[in-house]
């Protein structure tokens, strides 16, 4: 009877999973992420697009690139990390929400990009250009435009900074039947959760791969589950962190009343320690 209470529990989960993932478009960021685990080419197609550069060439591309070992109590994971031939560096993350997209945050993410690449004793003219764009479900800035540029200029010249540093917004509720660019068609395609409403091949192709074939949909359905897991895990961490900076809990019971093994309660407070001078 509970073997059978399991099965149907799972075939209920399963459905859920794929009703879920026919729902699914290239502007939910679980989503994202999987179209371009593994796939440089697609980051570097859609990059090419939205930089306006035709021959950008990426040679490193990784999903959820983390760079919490750099921060002691803020940390951040990129949704899409690319390096090029020019040693230019690219994150592009997507933001549903508005909260997700300010202005500090832009900056925040500009700024752990550059920790993370200049080593000691580097000087600082080694920066690398770097790149964080946005794309936003939303018109963020509300002006009607496909794409908003930031740069930083000297107000007193009016001349460009020149510091390297590139922050970009696509503004993902853009629609203007007069404009036939690859951009409006990125952003257009980014919306749709069917494959066959896309414009640009590269992407419908991957999207169709994942919601239409045996083996996408398989390989979704675990990603997902496992996005689950992930969740449960965070929030137990979390707990466990806001429990050990009170103060009040021995390290066995933080274990027992998060469902963490004591060994993983111990790395945790290991983490919170501050970073040394």
């Amino acid at each position: 009877m509970v073997k059978l209470k399991m099965q149907l529990e799972s075939k209920e989960e399963y459905q859920k999973n794929l009703e879920q993932l026919a729902n699914y478009r290239p502007l939910d960021d679980d989503f994202m992420r999987e179209l371009f685990r593994n796939n440089l080419e697609l980051a570097q197609y859609v990059l090419r697009i939205i930089i306006g550069k035709p021959d950008l060439r990426l040679i490193k591309q990784e999903t959820q690139y983390d760079l919490q070992h750099l921060f002691g109590e803020r940390s951040i994971c990129l949704d899409v990390f690319g390096v090029d031939d020019d040693n230019q560096q690219y994150d592009i993350e997507v933001q549903r929400q508005d909260k997700g997209a300010t202005p500090k945050r832009a900056r925040y993410h500009s700024s752990a990009m550059d920790v993370d690449v200049l080593k000691e004793k580097q000087q600082f003219e080694q920066l690398p250009n770097t790149y964080v764009i946005f794309i936003t479900e939303n018109d963020f800035f509300g002006k009607g435009q496909a794409l908003y540029p930031i740069e930083r200029i000297n107000l007193a010249t009016n001349e460009p900074f020149n510091d390297g540093e590139h922050i970009l917004y696509i503004n993902g509720a853009y629609e203007n039947k007069n404009d036939s660019s690859d951009l409006a068609k990125l952003i257009h395609d980014f919306r749709c959760s069917n494959a066959d409403d896309m414009l640009l091949s590269p992407l419908a192709e991957r999207t169709r791969f994942f919601k239409e074939t045996p083996e996408g949909v398989k390989y979704m359905c675990k990603a997902m589950e496992d996005r689950i897991e992930d969740r449960i895990v965070d929030e137990k961490v979390r707990i466990a962190a806001r429990m050990l900076q009170r103060g009040k809990d021995t390290i066995e019971d933080i274990a027992e009343l998060t469902g963490l093994t004591v060994d993983e309660v111990k790395e945790v407070k290991e983490q919170l320690k501050p970073v040394s001078a």
